[in-house]
């Protein structure tokens, strides 16, 4: 056995009775330091065996480390080489099987190799006995040492205080060492770093390091728990002193708010001006907070709700201007055209200044996007000096969405219209109830179903939201409301409402929007206001034809701001400086917009007037515009039956198996065969396949292309037509007339039949739309076929199937 050194006070004797191979017992989450009497509790087998052939045998066992914990069969692989070689005291057998075992720490060791006999672990030991240090160093050593481990006894409540009187009875300087060591609170991998040196001064050394930055960790927490503390006191003593003024008010009677926060409160009740049921309410509420610990929950709940009463507007209002000239100029400075949605302003302006209060002031924009809904609702805000604000209905589903949630809920708040409200600051806004018709419904509620109050100026005057649960005063605001199609708003909503239609523009009138107003936007916006540009009418009219297809501006206002773009960088990559100084003219024509929008996106499409069989040319309304539905028939050799493609709806279809009947059971007027469609299919196709189509107008255009396709005559393609029929032959009134009719001009079309029924809605289209066109009303299927069908037309035009003839 090697010894480096004699340890002061330590029996050489002990030494010498240490035998070379001992016994190794693995400790799983403690590590054991010399000169330490400890118990040890032990489950494993191999552990019991070790202990008990120590006992029988020398009583001398070595104790170490397990590296990780949480091994149940530690190798040898798994253990630490230094530990302590102890003497075993006492063993005890307790009933559930384990064993505790008391160990008294003889010395510092280090194992020189393991072994595994089969029944447990041996190690052949090597004592560590420390170099002798310099005495005036390791006095200074002990007393650094010493003051730290006090401060640290002192900074930790975990360890008692009685631990500083048993360290200062110790008078061995290793005794010291390892008595701190044993007692700090760290993790195995920091206390065996101890048991690694070999020195005496490098393991007081260690310890300094560890207590050093141990004290420094527990004097943040300390900080942090008293800052806690601190909190939690003055909490605590404000409530205490709160509830001591009440108490104390009580006893007097006294009904002054307790603090400035209530009396702030109740001042605001009374500024708010509120009708008087609702300032009693408010009043009781107030009352009610301040009997309420601010702790509770319920005080931020009537908190929250008084700030909702006080902040919505319950008297303020502005001034209307009523001038009718003045709110006629402003609508015309922000939008051309229009005059229909103006002239109804004007005349609701009007009615204002003879009848100051007027209830029925609902209005409705409908038309396809980008034709100007939003803006004229700000625009008609702006006339009459209101202040305006948008809610979208968009996706709305929920009704708590409109009507808001209960108070009983955790985080409810009131609905859109009275957080609009709050936002409006007044009573009298315009509020614009944007995409009325995107609303849908599902297990949350009916949101349309909330909006009949709202939009009724029967009911509005009481309208109750489910947060506040007070009859809030609509009846001042000026509510319009937008959609892009009439027929998905639902009908009690519409009996509500002024319908306005806002048809889609003309190219003349996109023309004259982008020179007022979108041109001038862009340059600014831009930067290139400061320069001379100038776009002629030839490139805006190809800008508008061959680059969009809408019915409003959205799309045309892009592509100007994409013009704009290619001649800012055109500006910019010119690095002469004298183009930016002299503000250069810059022309844009037809080229330059090919040249910096590349291809066009569109063709101009004008109609193929070829006369065709079983090709007729109808009209469909979408949702940004009109425009022209080809319809193609054909008959083949096969099964009596009707085949649709083109992507067709349900509607679409059943008008298709409505004009193929009519057309069999009048054959004899039609002066077609009797039995002209025995072993024919017919196949029914409308181009643009990828795109959903439906709707009853294209009824007669299918009707058309079928006769045409079965009695073998062409069709005039420079007719367009719609309308919805019946089994009888009668051709039914549609919608979307203004559209079909843009549609046909803008393709090149001038003969359009419409149904009679709708001879009546073309006074209220434009003459500029109805200029050039010859439209033709007719009553049955029956009057259209001259039309179509030219007497010269050749009705006996060779067919390329042979079977055709047969």
């Amino acid at each position: 056995m090697k010894e480096i050194n004699k340890k002061p006070g330590l029996d050489v004797s002990v030494v010498d009775d240490i035998p070379k191979i001992l016994p190794v017992l693995p400790l799983r989450d403690n590590v054991i330091f010399p000169y330490m009497i400890f118990p040890v509790l032990v489950g494993r087998e191999q552990s019991i065996r070790a202990a008990n052939f120590a006992l029988e045998n020398s009583k001398y066992i070595f104790l170490v480390a397990q590296k990780k914990s949480n091994i149940e069969e530690p190798g040898l692989e798994d253990i630490f080489y230094e530990g302590t070689i102890a003497k075993i005291i006492q063993i005890l057998k307790l009933p559930n099987g384990l064993m505790k075992i008391l160990v008294d720490g003889i010395i510092q060791g280090k194992a020189n190799s393991f072994s595994n006999n089969g029944n447990f672990f041996e190690a052949d030991i090597e004592v560590i006995l420390s170099e002798t240090v310099e005495p005036r160093e390791l006095n200074a050593l002990i007393r650094q040492m010493t003051a730290l481990f006090k401060n640290y006894v002192k900074t930790n409540k975990n360890i008692p205080p009685e631990a500083i009187s048993a360290y200062e009875n110790i008078v061995e300087p290793d005794r010291k060492v390892f008595y701190v060591a044993a007692n700090i609170s760290q993790s195995i991998e920091t206390k065996q770093s101890i048991l690694k040196e070999f020195s005496l001064k490098e393991q007081i050394y260690t310890l300094i390091k560890i207590l050093t930055s141990e004290i420094d960790i527990l004097k943040v927490e300390k900080e942090i728990e008293s800052k806690v503390h601190e909190n939690i006191s003055k909490s605590q003593r404000k409530f205490i002193i709160q509830e001591q003024i009440r108490i104390l008010q009580d006893e007097l009677g006294e009904d002054e708010d307790a603090s400035p926060e209530f009396q702030k409160l109740r001042d605001s009740i009374k500024q708010a001006k509120m009708p008087k049921n609702i300032e009693e309410k408010a009043i009781e509420e107030l009352n009610k907070l301040k009997k309420i610990p601010q702790s509770s929950p319920e005080s931020t709940v009537i908190r929250n709700y008084l700030d909702w009463m006080i902040e919505v507007p319950w008297s303020k209002k502005t001034k209307d201007n009523l001038d009718i000239n003045n709110v006629r100029t402003i609508l015309d400075e922000d939008h051309f055209g229009l005059d229909k949605p103006k002239e109804r302003i004007v005349e609701h302006i009007a009615v204002l200044n003879l009848v100051k209060n007027m209830r029925g002031q609902i209005l409705c924009f409908v038309g396809p996007p980008g034709v100007g809904k939003t803006s004229l609702g700000k625009s008609i805000a702006r006339a009459i000096g209101r202040n305006f604000v948008r809610i979208s209905l968009g996706g709305v589903r929920d009704e708590a969405e409109i009507r808001g949630h209960r108070r009983t809920y955790i985080g409810s708040m009131p609905g859109k219209i009275l957080q609009s409200m709050k936002k409006a600051k007044t009573v009298n806004p315009v509020i614009l109830l944007d995409e009325i018709d995107k609303m849908s419904m599902d297990f949350r509620g009916d949101p349309s179903s909330a909006m009949l109050e709202v939009l009724d100026p029967e009911q509005n005057h009481t309208f109750n939201d489910h947060y506040l649960d007070l009859d809030y005063d609509l009846s001042k605001v000026m509510f319009i409301t937008t959609a892009n199609v009439r027929y998905n708003i639902p009908l009690p909503l519409q009996d509500r409402m002024e319908i306005i239609e806002l048809p889609g523009y003309l190219e003349p009138e996109k023309v004259e929007i982008a020179k007022r107003h979108i041109i001038p936007k862009q340059l600014k916006s831009h930067g290139l206001d400061k320069f001379d540009i100038q776009i002629q009418d030839s490139a805006l009219t190809k800008l508008i034809s061959e680059y969009t297809r809408e019915a409003g501006v959205r799309n045309l206002e892009r592509e100007v701001a994409g013009v704009f773009r290619k001649t800012a960088r055109a500006i910019i990559a010119d690095k002469s400086k004298a183009v930016l100084k002299n503000k250069k003219s810059f022309k844009l024509d037809d080229k330059k917009i090919e040249e910096f929008l590349g291809v066009p996106k569109f063709r101009k499409s004008v109609a193929d007037k070829s006369p065709q069989i079983g090709s007729v040319i109808g009209l469909a309304w979408t949702a940004v515009g009109g425009e022209l539905l080809t319809v193609d028939a054909t008959i083949m050799n096969g099964a009596e039956k009707l085949t649709l493609t083109g992507q067709l709806g349900d509607v679409m279809q059943e008008s298709a198996k409505a004009a193929l009947s009519y057309i069999r059971s009048n054959a004899k007027i039609l002066k077609l065969p009797a039995n002209f469609h025995k072993g024919k299919e017919v196949h029914i196709h409308l181009p643009e396949g990828a795109i959903p189509k439906d709707g009853p107008s294209a009824g007669i255009t299918m009707t058309m292309a079928m006769y045409s396709a079965f009695s073998g005559k062409e069709a005039s393609n420079d007719v367009a037509m719609t309308g919805e029929i019946t089994l009888r032959g009668k051709v039914l009134p549609i919608g979307g007339l203004n559209e079909k009719l843009l549609a046909a001009k803008r393709n090149g079309i001038n003969t359009i039949l419409i149904p009679f029924d709708n001879e009546k809605d073309l006074t209220e289209i434009k003459d500029s739309v109805k200029e050039g066109l010859n439209i033709i009303p007719i009553k049955t299927i029956e009057e259209a076929l001259p039309i179509l069908f030219k007497p010269n037309s050749n009705t006996t035009r060779k067919r390329s199937n042979a079977a055709s003839r047969k």
